[in-house]
Formats: C-alpha cells, structure tokens, sequence
C-alpha cells in the first residue's frame, strides 16, 4: 500500500482569490492523478487552510490558501509517475508533505475481523497469510522482504485484536 500526501498551496493578495486559485489548482492535481489510472476511491483532501502571511512592513497583505491531497493506492511502483503528474498540472504550487510504504492496510483487515466476530465468537477466528503468498510460479510472486512485512503485520493484526500470548 503506497500513501502519498501532496500540499497545493496558492498565496493571493486577498482571501477569495486564494481560496478560488487553491481549488482549481487542486481540481488540477485530482485531474492528472486520475489520468493515471487512479480512481475516485483512492483519492481524498484532508483539510483546507487559509491564512494571512505575515510580510515586511509597508507590503501589502497576501494571503496562503492549501489543500491537503491523499492518494492511497496498491502500485508501489507508480509514485515518480504520480508525482511527475501533479507537478506536471501546477508546478511550483505543488508540495510532498508525506510518503508511506505498507504491505496492507491493517484498518480494512481489522474491519474484516469485525464484520466475522458478528457471525462468529472472535476467540474461533484466525488470520492467515496464505492468500498473496505465491503457490505456484504463476501465483502472486513477492520477495522474501515483502513476505517479511506481510507475517510480521498478521502478527501485529493478532496482537491487536487477541492480545499477546
């Protein structure tokens, strides 16, 4: 799972002006990651923030409107193109404030174990890393790293929801 957070920023000499520029541009970034293959569900904005920007004495005011981008998707290999598209759609406007690497959202998984513990008593559920693991060579091929990351978040995801032993 790759979670990339982008700041659109856009400073303007007046609150409306900055808050309408900081929207488009933001309409912008959410236009070229979609162009990428990414779809609505993956895509959210986190906060909007408008201030004034504290100048020298004698400037005139300006103010800082952002939006906060997240973007959530499975194709660990996707980012330089994602980025490379929302510079691509407005520059310099354009912030990273985050990147993160998970083998899987540990969230969905838990949600999972929930909606079972409703149909069956939590202490007869089990959790299993066997789908994703490869089978065959046909299969699901993940490096000796990547099969780390997934038994060490089954036993984080067993901790969580039974304790430790």
């Amino acid at each position: 799972m790759l979670r990339v957070t982008f700041g659109v920023e856009q400073v303007a000499p007046d609150v409306a002006a900055a808050v309408a520029t900081v929207g488009e541009r933001t309409d912008a970034v959410l236009a070229a990651l979609r162009a990428q293959g990414v779809q609505d569900s993956q895509l959210g904005t986190s906060s909007v923030s408008v201030f004034q920007e504290y100048r020298e004495p004698g400037t005139d005011p300006a103010y800082r409107a952002s939006h906060t981008v997240l973007v959530e998707t499975k194709d660990l290999t996707g980012f330089g193109a994602l980025l490379n598209a929302a510079v691509g759609a407005i520059g310099n406007s354009l912030t990273l404030h985050g990147l993160q690497f998970d083998i899987e959202d540990k969230s969905a998984l838990r949600q999972r174990i929930d909606e079972a513990g409703r149909f069956v008593p939590l202490e007869r559920l089990a959790v299993s890393p066997q789908c994703g693991f490869a089978s065959t060579e046909l299969g699901n091929p993940i490096d000796a790293g990547m099969q780390e990351a997934k038994l060490r978040l089954v036993v984080e995801l067993a901790q969580d929801t039974w304790g430790t032993a």
